[in-house]
C-alpha cells in the first residue's frame, strides 16, 4: 500500500509550534480515520518548522499570512508536477488546511474529471471536476476533531446517477443526494457539447444559481487552480470561518480539550516523578553458578 506523506509548515508568526502540531494531529486523524476508509487513499500528516526540514517525497502544505493574489491560494503543482498547497491564515485556518488536504488527497493533479448528468436543465452528460470539499465547503457543514474545525467532504457515491436509501453522500451526511450542493458551496463541470465550463454556486442567495465560466483558454496549472482562481474558494473559507456558529462551538471544544490534555499531562509528570524518586531495590539471584 502506497502512503502519501504531507508536510504542514507555517510561514506566519501567528501560529505557534504547539498550534501547528495540534492541527497536524487533527488532520492526520481525519486522513486516516475518516477519509482513507471511504476513498482508499492513505496519508500521513506531519508538522515541520520550515520547508528546509521537509524530507524528500513529502507534499508541502504551507500556511502564509498573505498569499498575494486570491487565485494563488489552493493546491498547485511544483516544477516537477508534484502537489503543493498554499493556505491563507485566518482564525479558522484549521478548516482551510483540512479543505486543502482533502482536495489534495482526492485529486493530487487537480485535473480529474468524472462523467455524470448535469444539474442544469437542458444539458446532458457533463464532466465534473473532482473537488471533494467544495459542495459542502461552508464552515457550518464542517465538524470538529480534537476540538478543531475541519471540512466535510463528499464520497464517491456523490456521482451516482440517482439517489438511493441508506447511501452516504458526504462524510457528515449533510449532502443528502448525488451532485447536490449546500449553502455556501459549489460544483464545477465541463459541458463537452458547448465546450464551456459551468458552475452551480450557492453564495448568499436563497437558492443555488448557475453561471457560465466560458472556455478555459490559455490557463496555467491545473483545472482546479483555474476554477478556484475564479471562485476565490480559499479566501472565502478564510473570511467566513470565524463568523460561523460552528467555529464558536469549536473554540469552546478546543478549550475543553486543552484542559483535559493539561490535566493528563500533569498526571503523567507526577507519575514520572514518583518513579524517579523510588529507591532502587537490588534483587537477589538464586541458583546458577
Amino acid at each position: 500500500m502506497l502512503v502519501i506523506n504531507l508536510a504542514l509548515v507555517s510561514q506566519t508568526s501567528q501560529i505557534t509550534a504547539s498550534q501547528l502540531n495540534r492541527v497536524a494531529a487533527a488532520l492526520q486523524k481525519q486522513a486516516m480515520r475518516d477519509f482513507a476508509p471511504i476513498w482508499n487513499v492513505h496519508a500521513t500528516v506531519d508538522a515541520f518548522d520550515s520547508l528546509h526540514d521537509v524530507p524528500p517525497g513529502y507534499w508541502p502544505m504551507i500556511v502564509k499570512d498573505d498569499i498575494q493574489q486570491p487565485g494563488a491560494a489552493g493546491v498547485h503543482l511544483d516544477h516537477n508536477g508534484q502537489p503543493l498547497s498554499l493556505i491563507e491564515y485566518s482564525d479558522s485556518w484549521s478548516l482551510t488546511a483540512s479543505h486543502e488536504m482533502l482536495e489534495m488527497l482526492g485529486d493530487p493533479g487537480g485535473n480529474r474529471l468524472v462523467a455524470g448528468q448535469s444539474p442544469k436543465p437542458g444539458q446532458g452528460v457533463v464532466e465534473f471536476l473532482v473537488e471533494v470539499a467544495d459542495p459542502s465547503e461552508a464552515p457550518e457543514n464542517g465538524y470538529t476533531i480534537n476540538g478543531l474545525l475541519v471540512s466535510d467532504f463528499f464520497t464517491p457515491n456523490f456521482y451516482d446517477p440517482v439517489a438511493a436509501p441508506g447511501v452516504r453522500y458526504s462524510f457528515t451526511g449533510a449532502v443528502d443526494g448525488p451532485r447536490k450542493i449546500l449553502s455556501g458551496g459549489y460544483i464545477s463541470w465541463h459541458d463537452p457539447v458547448g465546450d464551456h465550463w459551468w458552475q452551480q454556486v450557492w453564495f448568499g442567495t436563497q437558492e443555488p444559481v448557475f453561471r457560465d465560466l466560458g472556455r478555459l483558454t490559455a490557463r496555467a496549472g491545473s483545472l482546479r487552480s483555474a476554477i478556484d482562481s475564479r471562485t476565490q474558494t480559499i479566501s472565502r473559507i478564510a473570511n467566513s470561518g470565524p463568523q460561523s456558529a460552528l467555529f464558536a462551538t469549536a473554540l469552546t471544544r478546543t478549550a475543553a480539550v486543552k484542559e483535559a490534555t493539561a490535566a493528563r499531562a500533569d498526571r503523567w509528570s507526577g507519575r514520572i516523578e514518583e518513579l524517579q524518586s523510588q529507591p532502587v531495590v537490588e534483587g537477589t539471584w538464586e541458583g546458577g553458578e
